[in-house]
Parts: structure tokens; C-alpha cells; sequence
């Protein structure tokens, strides 16, 4: 059994601050994909540093801006940084590491909510992804992308979806995106152990006590090929912990 979870940390510094670590103690992943990292390697707190897992970065150049981290337990056989694409990769949102089995990919996708600029890159960036899953479906091994892609696929993912339609992160285009992107062979594993179950989000805005009434979204997911998605026993939201505007989100894989 490994158990790996996906967690955007809004900065490690102060997820530190909040309990970072006595959320890893207690949950204890094998894997953690981390997203929104916000500092270089000689900002990473120390005793984050000592957890005793293998640590990787992808660090955007732009100081104290997104980043995506994966620590493992298991060394990995390989470490891939990035997508391809130079403005992406400037950003640090892509990592991979690769075992024998199965590779592991923490994801941070841009949001749109600053403007129509960002939400035009949010577009370009999904495109580039969808062909980059694309191509590791050629590689045939498993994979799993774990991270916050910034969109709620379906209804159910939303609160008061019939309110949000015209709202980045819930637009026509974008939930055709995530629909397109399952349809080449990947699947949304944690909703496949929780069909039709409402209420479940993974975001919450930090305003009008939205966490506390679970106003909330769903944009953090694993996404993975079928053989691995179809090991998950086990899947939750671990709305408990206080650390981050995300939840992590931990399941667990017969592997």
C-alpha cells in the first residue's frame, strides 16, 4: 500500500508555521506532491527538510511565487522538470518522478481570476498539459497527476454552481478541458471512490467564513491512468487541517 497525497501549501514558510508538520506526522503520506511552494531550496524550512523523505523542487524564477515539490519515502529512479514549454517551466509547475512501476507528477495550473490575460495562459497551459498526458500514455507505465488544476469539473464539485458559470475555474471551456482530458484514458480517482457523494471540496476561500459553512470547491485532484486508478481503496479530502486555503488530499493505492 502507498499512500500519496496532494496538497497545495499556499507557501511552505507559513504552512510550516501553521503545522505542516504535524499534519505529516499524523497522516503520514509515502508521497506528498506539493504545489504553491513559494520559496527556493535555501527558504525551506529546516526541520521540513529533516522529515526524512526524499526531496524534489521545481522552483519558479519568480521569487516567492508557485513552485511544485514531490517528497518520497522511496528514492525515485529519475526526476523530470517541467513540461517543455519556457513560460510554463519559468513558473515551476511541473515535476515528475519516475519508479519502476509508476511515475508521480505534482501539477500547479495558472489561475484565471486576476484578468483575462492570465485566464488566456490558464487556456495555453491546458493545452500544452493535454498533450503532454498525451504523451505519457505512450510510455506504458502508470501515472498519476496530483495537484490543483484550478477548475471544478462538474456540478457537484461547486458549491452554487448555478451561480458560477461565468466564474474562472468553473467556465464551459474549462470543465470540456478536464472531460477531454479524462477521455484519453485518465481517470479522476478520488471522485470514482466518492460518485455522486456532494460536499466534497478541497478550497475554500479565506472570506465569509467559507470553510466553516464548506463553501467550497474542488480543483485539487489526482488524475491517473486507469491500471493505477483503478488500485485506489481509498480516498479522502483531510478537511481538518487548518494550514492551507487547500485541504490535502491523500489516497491510497494497492501498489
Amino acid at each position: 500500500m502507498i499512500k500519496i497525497s496532494s496538497y497545495n501549501v499556499n507557501g511552505i514558510r507559513a504552512a510550516h508555521r501553521k503545522g505542516f508538520i504535524d499534519w505529516v506526522e499524523e497522516s503520514a503520506p509515502d508521497i506528498i506532491c506539493i504545489q504553491e511552494l513559494r520559496a527556493d531550496e535555501t527558504q525551506i524550512p529546516e526541520e521540513v527538510k529533516e522529515l526524512g523523505y526524499h526531496q524534489f523542487h521545481h522552483i519558479a524564477e519568480k521569487k516567492g511565487y508557485s513552485g511544485v515539490s514531490i517528497f518520497s519515502k522511496e528514492k525515485p529512479i529519475n526526476v523530470f522538470e517541467g513540461i517543455g514549454t519556457e513560460w510554463i517551466d519559468k513558473e515551476g509547475r511541473i515535476l515528475i518522478l519516475e519508479f519502476d512501476n509508476y511515475y508521480v507528477c505534482s501539477v500547479y495550473a495558472p489561475s484565471g481570476t486576476t484578468g483575462d490575460i492570465r485566464q488566456d495562459m490558464k487556456y495555453k497551459f491546458l493545452d500544452d498539459f493535454y498533450m503532454f498526458g498525451e504523451s505519457y500514455l505512450k510510455k506504458g507505465k502508470e501515472i498519476v497527476f496530483c495537484g490543483d488544476f484550478n477548475i471544478c469539473h462538474e456540478a457537484i464539485d461547486i458549491h452554487n454552481p448555478e451561480k458560477q458559470n461565468n466564474t474562472s475555474g468553473f467556465l464551459p471551456e474549462e470543465r470540456k478541458w478536464v472531460t477531454s482530458f479524462l477521455e484519453l484514458g485518465y481517470e479522476d480517482v478520488f471522485r470514482n471512490l466518492h460518485q455522486n457523494v456532494p460536499d466534497l471540496y478541497s478550497w475554500w476561500s479565506y472570506r465569509a467564513a467559507s470553510k466553516e459553512r464548506n463553501k467550497g470547491w474542488r480543483i485539487d485532484y489526482h488524475l491517473a491512468t486507469q491500471g493505477l486508478a483503478s488500485k485506489a481503496v481509498e480516498a479522502e479530502i483531510e478537511m481538518k487541517w487548518d494550514i492551507s486555503d487547500h485541504a490535502p488530499v491523500s489516497i491510497v493505492y494497492d501498489i
